[in-house]
């Protein structure tokens, strides 16, 4: 298998690998994992470990595997390559790229903190837990909890299914991707107690795709036990691709790179740039690029996540749901024509092809100037495609775990994002350096501010108690009721934060009248 970068993995590896590094020996702490001993740094107070390998270089389209041992103790100081991805050149990548990072208060101390492991987003395709928003000193510092991030394989090179096209060689490729999480948090359990945590009690939260994994994990067998507690973060995953979609996709993509589907499993074979090349084929079902996300394989995945019910297994699991008010503001902004110049004349046809849902975009475009008869025509567009698109899929896992008896807390972010003057208002991500707590950090969408630390304060602490004790309630909170179909109680997070009954409950039952697709299933 090739390598996007030969140059930048080898610049990464030696500060993976080397034997001795910018950190003295003497002063540096190290951890003994049950791979092997690893050395980090201490910043702030909190022991950083960088770069950790938790699985061996993987076998393109195979299930991961834990990596050989090592005696040599090992420089955790800088994070491992990202998983090959288009478009992103601010990272070193590889396929080479199970690798974990992680923050502490302490070492082999015996105190069982809590553990919050963070899934990072990026639809599948895209991104990495190496991201400075996800910079977990703050948040293990506030919290004094272990916080995980963790790379794993995307696109195609994570759940490019080619069970029914290449054999039983490739029958989990569909769903290599969540494999590399689930062995990701084995090894969390398996080394929590070395780096001063708790393996029984550990928490994945995740935002955009991490909110998605998460939600799928949940109907994975081979996660039960795993982790203990679950947050997502405008991400959801009410259904998984179907095999036959996931199919068509691939063999499109196999065309893209040159190869018929007689020939599909030289895809495992060829070069890593050659592979990517192909993500830019246009997908059959969707209005982008091919979708690639977990598939109902009938092997680690036998039924889809939140359809036509919540998964059993995921109900025993204590779990937070939230969405920002604006999500979608983020994904048409730049579109043309210019989103926020819209005539009213021009709103049902931008508003059609966004919702992802079969209803009349002219009745949509009526009750919304029924429902805020002060929206511009762009607000009633852009509050349209957020209720027909991004907020859909939390409410209806919302409810179906209500139906079963174990409700979610859930949350909206209404906070507004100081990103392009705040036109975009409490976009998609808004919510990621509040609950880490990380105003400052790079791209940040929300400057600090006052109003924006206390909105952190408050976020913060509700994931930190929920993975501390299974209730996000704390006395950083007005009280959270859990959402039923009744009160539909939520977690307004604002300047005021507050708890709301149903809100936007017209929008949602505006909706509710069709079926909902997942996007790109």
């Amino acid at each position: 298998m090739g390598e996007v970068s030969r140059r930048r993995l080898i610049a990464a590896g030696g500060a993976l690998l080397a034997p001795s590094g910018v950190f003295a020996a003497g002063t540096s702490p190290v951890a003994r994992t049950t791979n092997g001993p690893v050395r980090g740094f201490v910043e702030r107070g909190i022991r950083v470990f960088k770069g950790v390998r938790y699985g061996a270089a993987p076998r393109r389209f195979r299930p991961p595997v834990a990596p050989a041992p090592w005696t040599r103790t090992l420089e955790a100081t800088a994070y491992g390559p990202s998983s090959p991805q288009s478009g992103r050149e601010d990272t070193v990548q590889s396929e080479d790229c199970l690798f974990l990072n992680v923050w502490t208060p302490g070492l082999r101390d015996g105190v069982r903190r809590p553990v919050m492991v963070y899934i990072h987003g990026g639809a599948y395709s895209n991104g990495s837990g190496s991201s400075p928003l996800y910079d977990g000193v703050r948040l293990s510092r506030r919290g004094d909890v272990v916080v995980v991030t963790i790379n794993h394989r995307l696109n195609v090179f994570g759940y490019g299914f080619l069970a029914r096209l290449a054999g039983p060689r490739f029958a989990d490729s569909g769903n290599a991707g969540m494999l590399d999480i689930l062995l990701a948090l084995a090894w969390v359990r398996d080394n929590a107690a070395q780096f001063g945590g708790d393996p029984s009690r550990v928490m994945v939260f995740g935002q955009s795709g991490g909110g998605a994994k998460i939600a799928t994990m949940m109907a994975m067998p081979a996660a039960a036990g795993l982790f203990h507690s679950a947050a997502t973060m405008s991400g959801q995953q009410v259904t998984a691709s179907g095999p036959l979609h996931a199919t068509e996709r691939m063999t499109l993509f196999l065309a893209a790179i040159g190869l018929t589907s007689d020939r599909a499993a030289e895809a495992a074979t060829l070069p890593t740039a050659k592979l990517l090349e192909g993500l830019s084929v246009r997908d059959p079902f969707t209005q982008g690029s091919l979708y690639f996300g977990p598939v109902l394989d009938e092997r680690s995945l036998t039924r889809h996540p939140f359809w036509p019910d919540a998964a059993p297994q995921g109900l025993k699991i204590p779990m937070i749901i939230g969405n920002t008010h604006d999500e979608a503001r983020a994904f048409v902004a730049h579109s043309r024509p210019d989103p926020f110049n819209l005539g009213w004349d021009e709103v049902a046809g931008r508003i059609a092809p966004e919702m992802r849902v079969d209803i009349d975009p002219d009745h949509v475009v009526a009750e919304y100037r029924n429902l805020y008869p002060g929206y511009s025509p762009s607000e009633v567009f852009f509050a349209a495609i957020t209720a027909g698109r991004s907020w859909r899929g939390a409410v209806i896992e919302a409810e179906e775990r209500a139906r079963a008896g174990a409700p979610a807390w859930v949350y909206q972010l209404d906070l507004p994002s100081t990103v392009e003057g705040g036109r975009l208002r409490a976009m998609h991500t808004t919510d990621i350096p509040l609950v880490f707590d990380n105003l400052a950090a790079k791209g940040s969408p929300v400057a600090p501010s006052a109003a924006a630390q206390s909105v952190a304060d408050k976020m913060s602490e509700a994931f930190i108690a929920l993975a501390r004790t299974g209730n996000p309630n704390n006395p950083a909170l007005p009280t959270w009721t859990p959402y039923d179909l009744t009160r539909r109680a939520t977690m307004v997070f604002d300047a005021q934060t507050r708890l709301a009954d149903d809100p936007r409950g017209a929008e949602r039952r505006l909706f509710a009248k069709v079926p909902y697709i997942q996007p790109g299933t």
